[in-house]
């Protein structure tokens, strides 16, 4: 069985359509004002709703108020994922909505990842992403991945994802080092910021499907 992926920050019919042919098992939507890839929650409803059952439909989030999360939620959201969030915050949304929720971190260092690990919280799923560079204006989808081999020997507590850099020509040799239980990529299958690919999130997907 190949490796569950997800495909980040969609914005068009068309590429919606493609990340579900493609096989994808989630798909991200980026409810984050400086993101290219950004989405209205009034009018990401029709959108998110082009997605099946039994498709993850991720709500990508940073430090977002409950105002947003409310609003998100009426798109018919079924994860939530937020960035950087503490393990309160965390807690506080997974009882207050009934979602599972992702927690995704940018690390650099084997340190950053212990600490990753403990401010999941209790997180479903933990996200390690490349560390933004601290003059990005964006978390993550800046297209820079980090040293996987930082987590030989320090392997998440949970089942956890991969992000950052990733793209058709990485992706299996990603999950040949890693073995994660999710990888995930925006700007790799992208022509310019924002501007999904359909036939790079097609080579992408044949990409994992190939990895051994």
């Amino acid at each position: 069985m190949s490796t569950p992926f997800k495909i980040c920050g969609l914005s068009t019919p068309a590429t919606v359509d493609a990340a579900i042919a493609a096989g994808a098992a989630h798909l991200g939507f980026v409810f984050f004002p400086p993101s290219p890839r950004h989405l209205d929650p009034a009018g990401a409803g029709a959108l998110v709703g082009r997605v099946p059952p039994g498709i993850g439909r991720v709500a990508v989030l940073v430090d977002p108020d409950d105002a947003l999360v409310a609003a998100v939620l009426g798109t018919g959201i079924t994860i939530l994922q937020l960035h950087g969030a503490p393990p309160g915050r965390v807690a506080a949304l997974k009882a207050s909505t009934g979602l599972p929720v992702w927690s995704a971190h940018g690390v650099a260092t084997r340190a950053e990842i212990t600490h990753a690990r403990e401010a999941a919280g209790p997180a479903d799923l933990l996200l390690l992403d490349a560390k933004a560079p601290s003059s990005a204006p964006l978390p993550g989808g800046n297209g820079l991945s980090f040293d996987w081999r930082l987590l030989d020997g320090l392997r998440p507590d949970r089942p956890f994802g991969l992000a950052g850099g990733l793209d058709p020509a990485n992706v299996g040799e990603a999950v040949a080092a890693v073995r994660p239980a999710l990888v995930d990529v925006s700007s790799g299958v992208e022509d310019a910021p924002g501007v999904k690919s359909v036939m790079k999130i097609n080579n992408f997907a044949a990409a994992v499907r190939a990895a051994r």
